[in-house]
């Protein structure tokens, strides 16, 4: 999760209360959006950690069955 991610979803909710204050239906709307895209985005990042994570420990298991093959 980036902190642009972040600062996104927290202006996205700022954007919203503003629409809510002002009834302004359209910024509020706005906020709404910035939000979703922002938590999308934080999840898309988080399933990369996660595969880049289960690649690595792949990865150190067939190395580690090579090093035992050449022994």
């Amino acid at each position: 999760m980036s902190i642009g991610d972040k600062t996104d979803r927290y202006a996205g909710k700022a954007k919203q209360a503003a629409g809510k204050a002002t009834r302004n239906r359209q910024l509020e709307g706005e906020g709404q959006a910035d939000q979703v895209k922002a938590r999308a985005n934080e999840r898309v990042d988080d399933a990369k950690e996660k595969a880049g994570a289960a690649a690595d420990k792949i990865k150190g298991v067939f190395n580690s069955a090579r090093d035992d093959d050449r022994r």
